[in-house]
């Protein structure tokens, strides 16, 4: 690490958000990213750990780098984090402010103090990315002449879609909404993560080569047959739209609902 005495000189930052009479009166993200002096001094708390638990199956699910980035971040090499953070992440804009941060949680620093602030540096390091245009897209080279058909386009799908493009093949994204984004879109409350974001990223893999149908209920618009016959494969990324009720007193009170029954409306 490039400070190895950070953690005990810089105290966990805080994040800046509108005040709550601000709040009230709109609908967008009240949280905003930390600037680069607040978010290197977080990275340099970053502990030269033995065993960094903040990734891997104690902490991060999709194995971000972050001691790594931590680093980069402190040391001012901002699209170098980028690149780093992108190697494990496709999106770490939706993460960034919406992932319930394990890697937090698993922090050796959380043992004695406040834990390193991961999800503020990563929010911080997509941003800035997007902002000095670095985040391009990236077409594949040479193509692989397979189809593939992605049946859903929440994170999981919309991933799929990227990585598989990016490695040449023509991948086409079904979704039975009328919009992309699955949860992120109908799920998500805008003074969380405005939609624009998605937008944004949707360009960015339309430039990819990837095609997006919307509209389209595979299984009842589109017969799984069809799609076998068109595809040489299927990538499923419904996700589970099947509530689990609880069985508790009350339950059938007027004003309890499903979470998802609820937040599309």
């Amino acid at each position: 690490m490039g400070k190895i005495t950070g953690f005990k000189e810089f105290s966990r930052a805080t994040t800046v958000k509108d005040p709550v009479p601000d709040r009230v009166k709109h609908y967008r993200e009240f949280e905003h990213t930390l600037d680069e002096e607040a978010t290197a001094n977080e990275g340099a708390r970053c502990m030269d750990c033995g065993i960094a638990f903040c990734h891997g199956d104690t902490g991060c699910p999709v194995e971000n780098l972050i001691p790594e980035f931590n680093d980069l971040v402190f040391r001012g090499h901002w699209k170098s984090a980028l690149e780093n953070l992108h190697s494990t992440n496709n999106f770490p804009e939706f993460t960034g402010r919406l992932c319930p941060a394990p890697c937090e949680s698993a922090c050796t620093l959380g043992l004695t103090d406040a834990p390193v602030y991961i999800k503020s540096i990563e929010r911080s390091i997509i941003d800035r990315g997007f902002s000095e245009g670095w985040v391009e897209p990236k077409p594949a080279q040479f193509l692989s002449g397979k189809k593939v058909a992605v049946v859903g386009s929440g994170p999981a799908g919309l991933a799929c879609a990227q990585q598989l493009a990016r490695a040449g093949h023509s991948v086409t994204v079904f979704e039975k909404n009328d919009r992309i984004g699955g949860l992120l879109r109908y799920g998500i409350p805008d003074f969380k993560m405005e939609k624009w974001h998605i937008d944004r990223r949707m360009q960015q893999m339309k430039m990819e080569g990837v095609q997006f149908k919307t509209g389209v209920h595979i299984g009842i618009d589109v017969k799984i047959a069809e799609l076998r016959k068109d595809f040489d494969a299927i990538a499923l990324a419904g996700g589970s739209e099947k509530p689990r009720d609880l069985p508790l007193p009350g339950r059938e009170l007027k004003g309890v609902h499903f979470a998802m029954e609820f937040l599309t409306r």
